[in-house]
C-alpha cells in the first residue's frame, strides 16, 4: 500500500479516536498497534512492551516528576504568590503586566529544565492560577503558556539539540550557544504580541496599580528573594558543572521545601496533595511519552518520515525553495511524531541535502528546534497542548486555538534566522572562532 495512504489511515483514525473522547495516551497505542499489525510484518505486541519501557526508563526523565514538584510546592504555599507580588511593581506600566511572567517564567525555567513538557508543567501550575485570580485574560494565559513552555527545547541546555548534535556530528557547544540569541528573541516576540494585544483590548486587562515610589517597589521585590535565589542557585550548579539537570531538579525540590518551611506555609496537607497532584501529572506526561514512542516505532517500520524526506530530495529544489519545503514536511510530521523522533527518522537523508545546499549545520540545528517548538503545540498530537489539557479540562483544540497568535510568533522567528542567519551563528563563532 503506497506510504502516503497508510500515513492518511493512520491520522485519520487517530483524529476519530481523540474526537470520540478516547484518552490521548490510549489514542497513539492504539494508532501505533493498528500501523504495525496491518501495515508492516512486525510484531506489534513485542513493540508495544520495548516500546513502553524504553520510553520511561530514562536517568534523565527522572528530572521530569521533581521539576513539576518543585511546581506543585511553589504553587500549593506562598511562595508563588509572593513572587507575583514582588514582580507586580516593576511590570505595572508595561503593557500587558504580570502576563509577561508567563514567559519570563518559562524562559528562565527551560534554562534549567531542558524539557518543554517539564516547563510547560511548572510554569503553568504556578502562574495560571495567580493570573486567573488577579483577573487577567484566560485565552492569553492558556496561548503563551503552551508555546512559551517549548522554550526549554531551544535554550540550552536541551536534550533535543543533543540529539541532533549526535545526528549531524555537530559541535554540542557551538549548538548549545547558537541557541541563546533566538531564545531571547522569540521570548521579545511572545511579549511584543502580549504587549500589543493589551494595548488592543485594554477593558480585558486588570487596571495599573497607583504608581509607587522606588522605596516601595523594593520593599515588596523583598517577596522575589526566596525564589530568585532558588532559581538563580540552580542555574548556577548546573552552568558551573557541578550537578545534571536531574540533580539541579533534586536540589530544586529540596530548596522549595525548605523555603515553604521557613514561611510557614508548608502544612502536611499541601505536602500530601503536592505529592499527589506531582504522581497524578507525572504518570499523565509518561503515559503520553510511552504512547508516542510507540506511534513513532510505526512510523520508523511503515518507513513515512524517511519517503517524505526521499521525495523532497527527489525535486532538486533551490536552497530556500528547499527550505520553505522542509518547513512543511516537518510541519507534516510534527502532527504525528515528536521532535526527536523528528531528527532521528529524517536526518540520514535530509543532512546530506542541507550541506550540499551550502547551510551551515549549526544553524539548521536551530531552525530544526524552532520547528520542534511548532509541532509542540500543532493538533492532534501537540504535547504541550495535551499538557495543558490535563492540567486544565480545557479542550486541545480550544488550546491550540489560544496558541494561534503564538505559533504566528514561532513561525516569524523561523523567517528571521533564515533571513538574518547570523543571529544563530554570531554567538558560537564570537565565543569558539568561525568553523571550518
Amino acid at each position: 500500500m503506497d506510504i502516503l495512504v497508510v500515513g492518511a489511515v493512520l491520522l485519520a483514525l487517530m483524529l476519530v479516536l481523540l474526537a470520540g473522547g478516547v484518552w490521548i495516551a490510549m489514542t497513539l497505542a492504539i494508532c501505533g498497534w493498528v500501523g504495525q499489525a496491518f501495515f508492516t510484518s512486525t510484531q506489534p505486541g513485542k513493540n508495544l512492551f520495548s516500546a513502553f519501557w524504553e520510553s520511561n526508563a530514562s536517568w534523565e526523565l527522572a528530572a521530569l516528576p521533581l521539576f513539576i514538584w518543585m511546581g506543585e510546592i511553589l504553587f500549593r504555599t506562598r511562595l508563588s504568590e509572593e513572587m507575583f507580588e514582588g514582580l507586580r511593581p516593576w511590570l505595572n506600566r508595561v503593557p500587558g503586566r504580570l502576563m509577561h511572567t508567563t514567559i519570563l517564567g518559562c524562559g528562565i525555567f527551560g534554562s534549567v529544565s531542558g524539557s518543554s513538557a517539564a516547563t510547560c508543567a511548572t510554569i503553568s501550575k504556578v502562574a495560571l492560577p495567580e493570573l486567573l485570580k488577579r483577573g487577567y485574560d484566560e485565552r492569553i494565559a492558556l496561548g503563551s503558556l503552551a508555546t512559551a513552555g517549548t522554550l526549554g527545547i531551544l535554550i540550552p541546555p536541551s536534550i533535543t539539540m543533543v540529539v541532533y548534535a549526535v545526528a549531524a556530528d555537530a559541535s554540542i557547544i557551538r549548538i548549545f550557544l547558537a541557541g541563546f540569541l533566538p531564545g531571547a528573541l522569540l521570548m521579545l516576540l511572545f511579549s511584543g504580541y502580549i504587549a500589543w494585544w493589551s494595548l488592543r483590548h485594554p477593558a480585558r486587562v486588570p487596571a495599573a496599580d497607583p504608581p509607587s515610589s522606588w522605596r516601595e517597589k523594593l520593599r515588596q521585590s523583598r517577596n522575589l528573594i526566596p525564589c530568585a535565589a532558588l532559581i538563580v542557585f540552580i542555574c548556577w550548579v548546573l552552568i558551573a558543572g557541578w550537578a545534571t539537570a536531574t540533580e539541579c531538579a533534586a536540589y530544586g525540590v529540596l530548596g522549595s521545601l525548605a523555603l515553604a518551611a521557613w514561611s510557614r506555609s508548608l502544612t502536611w496537607k499541601n505536602f500530601r496533595e503536592g505529592l499527589m497532584g506531582t504522581t497524578r501529572t507525572s504518570c499523565m506526561i509518561m503515559f503520553i511519552l510511552a504512547g508516542a514512542s510507540y506511534l513513532t516505532k510505526t512510523m520508523a517500520f511503515t518507513g513515512i518520515p524517511r519517503e517524505l524526506a526521499e521525495w523532497v530530495n527527489a525535486m532538486h529544489l533551490s536552497p530556500y525553495a528547499l527550505i520553505a519545503v522542509l518547513t512543511l514536511v516537518y510541519l507534516v510530521l510534527g502532527t504525528a511524531l515528536d521532535g526527536i523522533s523528528m531528527i532521528v527518522l529524517t536526518s540520514a537523508v535530509v543532512l546530506p541535502m542541507i550541506q550540499q545546499a551550502g547551510f551551515d549545520l549549526v544553524w539548521f540545528g536551530i531552525f530544526i528546534v524552532l520547528l520542534v517548538e511548532i509541532a509542540e503545540v500543532t493538533p492532534p498530537v501537540g504535547f504541550n497542548l495535551f499538557v495543558l489539557q490535563n492540567m486544565t479540562g480545557k479542550d486541545s483544540n480550544t488550546i491550540a486555538r489560544a496558541a494561534i497568535p503564538f505559533f504566528v510568533c514561532l513561525v516569524l522567528c523561523i523567517v528571521l534566522i533564515t533571513l538574518f542567519p547570523v543571529i544563530v551563528t554570531w554567538l558560537p563563532d564570537a565565543v569558539m572562532g568561525v568553523s571550518k
